[in-house]
C-alpha cells in the first residue's frame, strides 16, 4: 500500500463532504479514503489516500467513471496537489 495526501478546492465543500462518488469509485479498488476540511472555511478539502499502487490511483481518476466522479463532486482539477508518503 501507498499512502498519499491530496490537496485541492472543490465548489462546494459540503456537497463534496457528503458525495458518495469517493467509496463507489474508489472502494471497489481497494482505495481508502480519509476526508479533510479547511477550519477556516475555505474551499481547499485534503484527503489521505491509501491505494494498492501509484498507477492504480491515477488510472482509476482518468477513467471516464473517475472524470465523472470529479465533475459531479465539484472537483476543480487544476488544483490538485498531490504528495506521496516518504
Amino acid at each position: 500500500m501507498i499512502t498519499l495526501m491530496i490537496v485541492h478546492e472543490v465548489d462546494d465543500v459540503a456537497h463534496w463532504l457528503a458525495s458518495p462518488k469517493r467509496e463507489e469509485l474508489f472502494g471497489p479498488r481497494g482505495i481508502k479514503t480519509r476526508t479533510f476540511r479547511d477550519p477556516q472555511g475555505s474551499n481547499r478539502i485534503g484527503l489521505i489516500v491509501e491505494t494498492p499502487d501509484l498507477e492504480t490511483w491515477h488510472e482509476v481518476l482518468q477513467t471516464d467513471e473517475g472524470l465523472e466522479a470529479m465533475k459531479h463532486d465539484g472537483v476543480r482539477p487544476d488544483t490538485i496537489l498531490e504528495l506521496v508518503e516518504g
